[in-house]
C-alpha cells in the first residue's frame, strides 16, 4: 500500500486541526465585528459571499497544480512535479494580480450587481471591507498554491503551523484594530489582508528549499510552459469554472436574502459561519482526498484510489455526526454570543438544526467524492452535474421555496440540501463504474 496508518494519520490530522482553526478564527472575526453592530455583520457577510468565489478560483486553480504533480510523484518523477509546482504558483500570481484591479477599479458596480439594494449603513460596511480585502488576492492565491504541494507531499502539518501564525496574526491585528483604533470593519479587513500576505511570504520561502520533494529551487522564471500548464489547467478550468458558477448561485440566493431584512441576513451570516464546523471534517478530509489518489493514480494503482476513497469517507462521514451531535446539542448557546435579535437568533437556531441533520444524509457524498474524480482526471463530469444541480435546484428551488411559497430563509437551505441529494446520487453512480478511471489512461492528464 502506498500510504500506512500512520501516513494517513500524519496528512489527516493537521488538516482537521487547521480547518478548525480557519473556522475558529472565521467565528471570532464575526464575533469581534458583530461588536460594531447588525449592519457590520450584515455587510462583511455579503461581501464574504463575493470572497468565497473568489477563493474558489484560487482553490481550483492550487487543486489543478497538486493533482498534476502528485501524477508526477506517483510516477517518481519528482523534477517534473517541482516544475508543475512552479507553473501553477506563477498562473495563479498573475490571475489573482488581474482579478485583484479588476475588483479596486469595479468595486461599486460589482456590489450593485451581486447585493442590490440593502440599507445604506450595511452597503457602507460592504463596500469598506471589499475594497481593502481584495488586496489579499495575490497572495491568498499563492499560498492556496503553494499549501497545495505541501499536501501532495504528504506534509499537511508545515501549513497547520503556517495557518496558526496566520490566523494568530489575524485575531491580533482585529482586536487592535477593531477595539483599540475602532475603525470596525475596514480593520478587519486590513488584518486579514496583512496575514494573509505574511502567510505567504513565509511558504512560498519554504518551497526553495531544496530539502522537499517539491522544490521551487532552481525553478524560477516567469516563462509559462504551455505543455505544463495545458495539463494543470484542464483540471484546474473546469473545477474552477464549477466553483465560480456554484459560488455565482450562492450570491443570487444571497440576493434573495437580502430582500427578506436585516434580520434574515444576519440570522443567515451566523449560520453560514456555525454550519461549517458541521462539515469541518468532511472539508479536511476533502483536501486528503486530492493528495492520495492523485499520488495513487499516478502510480497506476487504481484498486487503491477506491479503497483510500473508501476509507476517507467513512472516517469523514464519523466526523460530521459527531459535529451535527455537537451542533443540535450546542447551537442555543453558540448563537447567544452574537447578540443578535430575538427573531434572527431564532431563526438561526431552526437553520442550524436542519443542516445538521442533512449533513449527515448527503454532505460528504456530494463533496468528497468529486475530489477523486477530479484527481483522476475526470473532470467534466462533476463539473456538469455540480452546475446544474445548482441552478435547478439550489437557486430554482431557493426561488420557489424562499420566495414564491413564502418560506423566507429556512426556504433557501431547503434547497441547498435538495442539490445535495441530487448530486449524491449522481456522484455514488459514477464511482461505482469505471469510466472516472479511465479519464487518467487516457492521457488527458500527465
Amino acid at each position: 500500500m502506498l500510504y500506512s496508518r500512520q501516513d494517513l494519520k500524519k496528512l489527516i490530522v493537521p488538516l482537521v486541526f487547521e480547518q478548525l482553526l480557519a473556522l475558529l478564527v472565521g467565528l471570532a472575526d464575526t464575533l469581534m465585528i458583530s461588536s460594531v453592530g447588525e449592519e457590520a455583520v450584515s455587510g462583511v457577510s455579503l461581501v464574504d459571499t463575493i470572497n468565497v468565489l473568489i477563493i474558489n478560483i484560487f482553490t481550483a486553480f492550487g487543486t489543478g497544480g497538486a493533482v498534476i504533480a502528485g501524477h508526477y510523484l506517483g510516477k517518481k518523477n519528482n523534477e517534473n512535479a517541482c516544475r508543475a509546482g512552479w507553473q501553477i504558483l506563477l498562473f495563479s500570481f498573475w490571475s489573482a494580480f488581474v482579478i485583484t484591479v479588476l475588483f479596486l477599479v469595479f468595486h461599486n458596480g460589482i456590489l450593485q450587481l451581486v447585493i442590490g439594494r440593502v440599507e445604506p449603513a450595511v452597503m457602507e460596511n460592504a463596500r469598506s471591507y471589499l475594497v481593502i480585502t481584495a488586496l489579499s488576492f495575490v497572495p491568498l492565491a499563492v499560498y492556496n498554491a503553494c499549501a497545495g504541494l505541501f499536501r501532495t507531499m504528504g506534509d499537511s502539518a508545515t501549513t497547520l503551523y503556517i495557518s496558526l501564525f496566520m490566523n494568530v496574526l489575524n485575531v491580533i491585528g482585529n482586536a487592535v484594530l477593531i477595539y483599540g483604533a475602532k475603525i470596525g470593519t475596514a480593520g478587519a479587513a486590513a488584518s486579514t489582508t496583512f496575514s494573509r500576505t505574511v502567510a505567504a511570504v513565509v511558504i512560498t520561502a519554504m518551497l526553495f528549499s531544496d530539502k522537499r520533494v517539491i522544490s521551487f529551487k532552481g525553478q524560477f522564471t516567469l516563462r509559462f510552459r504551455p505543455d505544463m500548464l495545458k495539463k494543470i489547467l484542464y483540471i484546474a478550468l473546469p473545477n474552477s469554472l464549477e466553483n465560480s458558477l456554484f459560488q455565482m448561485g450562492k450570491i443570487l440566493t444571497v440576493s434573495m436574502i437580502s430582500t427578506m431584512g436585516t434580520y434574515a441576513i444576519a440570522a443567515n451570516a451566523v449560520c453560514n459561519t456555525l454550519a461549517s464546523f458541521n462539515v469541518l471534517p468532511g472539508s479536511a478530509i476533502n483536501s486528503a482526498i486530492v493528495a492520495i489518489v492523485s499520488v495513487c493514480i499516478g502510480a497506476g494503482e487504481l484498486e487503491q484510489a477506491r479503497y483510500y476513497t473508501k476509507k476517507l469517507i467513512a472516517l469523514a462521514e464519523i466526523g460530521v455526526i459527531g459535529m451535527s451531535l455537537l451542533i443540535i446539542l450546542g447551537s442555543g448557546p453558540v448563537i447567544g454570543f452574537y447578540n443578535l435579535s430575538p427573531e434572527a437568533t431564532q431563526l438561526a437556531r431552526q437553520v442550524l438544526i436542519y443542516h445538521a441533520v442533512m449533513a449527515v444524509i448527503a454532505w460528504i457524498l456530494s463533496f468528497s467524492l468529486p475530489n477523486t474524480f477530479r484527481a483522476a482526471g475526470d473532470v467534466m463530469m462533476p463539473m456538469t452535474v455540480a452546475i446544474a444541480s445548482m441552478w435547478v435546484f439550489r437557486l430554482g428551488f431557493a426561488y420557489l421555496l424562499g420566495i414564491y411559497f413564502e418560506m423566507g430563509l429556512m426556504g433557501v437551505w431547503i434547497a441547498m440540501t435538495v442539490d445535495w441529494i441530487f448530486r449524491a446520487v449522481c456522484f455514488t453512480i459514477r464511482f461505482k463504474g469505471h469510466r472516472w478511471e479511465k479519464k487518467m489512461l487516457g492521457g488527458k492528464t500527465a
